[in-house]
């Protein structure tokens, strides 16, 4: 049995046909993601629009210096994904797993100070609730503004974690020898949906953290 007949399922035609479905199925999907994460945007731009001092108010909470190490970690980690994927095009087993373990790594940390962040609004009480504690007169808006806080950047940590899941699987499935220099699909697609959320933090770093810097 050759390794096309493998990796090629028995609906496709050859193993073209089934990388252009699978590359056209996950742009479909990151389709119906920019459209839930628009979503959020929208509104978060609809409310900043109308509290735009209690905004850059709350914004001046957030701790700029993680946020920004937290953007330098994603960056590196979409240039160790794509190293993976240039290896897994290359056929390179070992390359492939070291670079996918990075990423891990790095996603691993991003996430790490994400939930100290979290900690540390959960200790200022600037967690929107019964506990919230803010300025009388910026109060409302201002906990509007931690409610987006919370939503985008949870999300967001959600779409983490489950890519951290997928490189996983990667990794295991790289070690049993399953990509090659012909078949390297789910590297690449996994790739591509990494990229995708690495994209999205690089949009709510400045709506988030730095909407208040100038005041």
């Amino acid at each position: 049995m050759s390794d096309l007949s493998i990796v090629q399922a028995h609906q496709f035609d050859d193993i073209e046909q089934q990388h252009d479905a699978s590359w056209i199925g996950m742009w479909v999907f990151l389709g119906t993601e920019v459209m839930f994460f628009g979503g959020m945007f929208t509104g978060y731009t609809l409310y900043r629009n109308a509290y735009p001092q209690a905004f850059a108010s709350a914004s001046n909470h957030l701790d700029i210096w993680l946020g920004t190490i937290n953007t330098a970690v994603l960056i590196c980690s979409s240039f160790t994904m794509a190293l993976a994927v240039r290896s897994a095009q290359l056929g390179e087993r070992k390359p492939i797993i070291n670079f996918l373990l990075l990423t891990i790594l790095l996603g691993a940390v991003f996430l790490g100070i994400k939930f100290t962040e979290y900690y540390f609004k959960f200790e200022e009480h600037l967690v929107p609730g019964a506990a919230f504690n803010y300025e009388a007169s910026l109060a409302r808006p201002a906990e509007i503004f931690f409610s987006f806080y919370f939503a985008m950047t949870g999300m967001h940590a959600l779409h983490m974690i489950i890519g951290i899941g997928l490189l996983t699987v990667l990794i295991i499935k790289a070690r049993r020898g399953r990509f090659s220099a012909v078949y390297h699909t789910p590297v690449e697609l996994v790739g591509l949906y990494w990229h995708f959320v690495d994209i999205v933090w690089i949009f709510l770093f400045p709506l988030l953290y730095l909407v208040g810097r100038h005041l």
